[in-house]
């Protein structure tokens, strides 16, 4: 396919985009077109000045050119005449004298086709048929079998078909597709559908670059409010473990200080500071002789004895130990948290009997 010359849609220079891609290769521009129309009005100009200058159809003739025009147009008899220096003729491919002729389509060599001032060519090369249409982005392929349906078709929307008669100048792309054949996968598109298609492409690109920006701009929104999210929490913890350790140290300051105070509420004062361990001992036999009488008349009737109650102990040994035992400040302090737990549980005890 790449072999196949085809000249691609140019403002209106349909008519050389036809027989360029018609003869295959650059053989007219739109100078050597314009001087042919030229030509052509000077002649049909001396033809009308024949039946006079003055009257209505000279006039008439001088309004300007049915040739050609600005935009690049070329008449039927532009083409024509242009053909003829290759020796090529055009008859009218639904004339009744070709008609007569019944000459099978898929006989011949090429087309020119024409509808509302467009002009494309139709061309056989090797053994295959192309569609040339300059409004298309690259040659169609043709099946023979499809080839007298689709000129059946172009006369159908009001196309004008001219057969081309004669010897088309030999190509490199006809001297190739002699020896192979090609298929094609995808049917060009029009330069306009394409054009529309790339377009639409860049919008829903444009479109997709938004969405992907705005979805990395949320991600990173969401990431950012997980992280604030972590951070909360591992604060909270952090806070709470400080207000379980500040209620802890509440409650161990508490607690010493009402087992100090039960100290010393129960136990005398003296001036004495220094105690003798003697002195110490006979001073919690006391203490715990007056708790023992307090919990016996809290639990039981009077006149009935309950079993004595047994000191507590901690871990350097029995209170009741013997005199020489010495306690020091700490065991003492040990002893009486022990013992205000063990008051409360009785009288906790004592409570729910009543």
């Amino acid at each position: 396919m790449e072999s196949i010359f085809h000249e691609k849609q140019e403002g209106s220079l349909c008519a050389q985009h036809c027989l360029n891609n018609l003869l295959q290769g650059e053989y007219f521009s739109p100078v050597e077109l314009s001087s042919i129309a030229h030509q052509l009005d000077e002649e049909e100009r001396m033809r009308m000045a024949e039946g006079g200058v003055t009257s209505e159809d000279y006039r008439t003739f001088l309004q300007p050119s049915g040739n050609m025009d600005d935009s690049g147009f070329f008449s039927i008899q532009v083409i024509s005449n242009a053909l003829k220096v290759w020796g090529l003729e055009l008859i009218l491919f639904n004339s009744p004298e070709y008609q007569r002729l019944r000459i099978d389509p898929i006989n011949e060599r090429s087309f020119i086709c024409n509808y509302k001032e467009h002009w494309f060519t139709v061309r056989k090369l090797g053994k295959q048929w192309f569609n040339l249409n300059s409004l298309l982005t690259g040659p169609e392929l043709i099946s023979d079998t499809y080839l007298a349906l689709f000129l059946a078709q172009l006369q159908q929307e009001g196309y004008s078909i001219f057969v081309v008669k004669g010897d088309l100048p030999d190509c490199e792309a006809d001297q190739l597709l002699q020896m192979i054949r090609v298929q094609q996968m995808q049917r060009p598109k029009l330069i306009g559908e394409e054009l529309a298609q790339l377009k639409e492409q860049r919008v829903q690109k444009t479109d997709l670059e938004r969405v992907l920006e705005a979805n990395d701009g949320s991600a990173t929104l969401d990431e950012d409010e997980e992280d604030l999210q972590r951070a909360l929490a591992l604060s909270r913890q952090e806070i709470d473990m400080e207000d379980e350790e500040a209620d802890l140290r509440r409650a161990i300051q508490l607690s010493m200080q009402g087992s100090s105070r039960s100290i010393s509420q129960d136990t005398p004062h003296t001036s004495d500071t220094h105690l003798t361990s003697e002195e110490l001992r006979k001073r919690r036999e006391a203490y715990f002789e007056k708790q023992q009488q307090q919990q016996q008349q809290q639990q039981g009737p009077p006149g009935q004895l309950s079993q004595p109650c047994e000191r507590p102990t901690t871990s350097s040994g029995a209170l009741g130990s013997d005199p020489g035992d010495a306690m020091s400040e700490e065991d003492m302090l040990q002893a009486a948290v022990t013992m205000s737990l063990e008051t409360v549980r009785n009288n906790f005890k004592s409570e729910g009997k009543k």
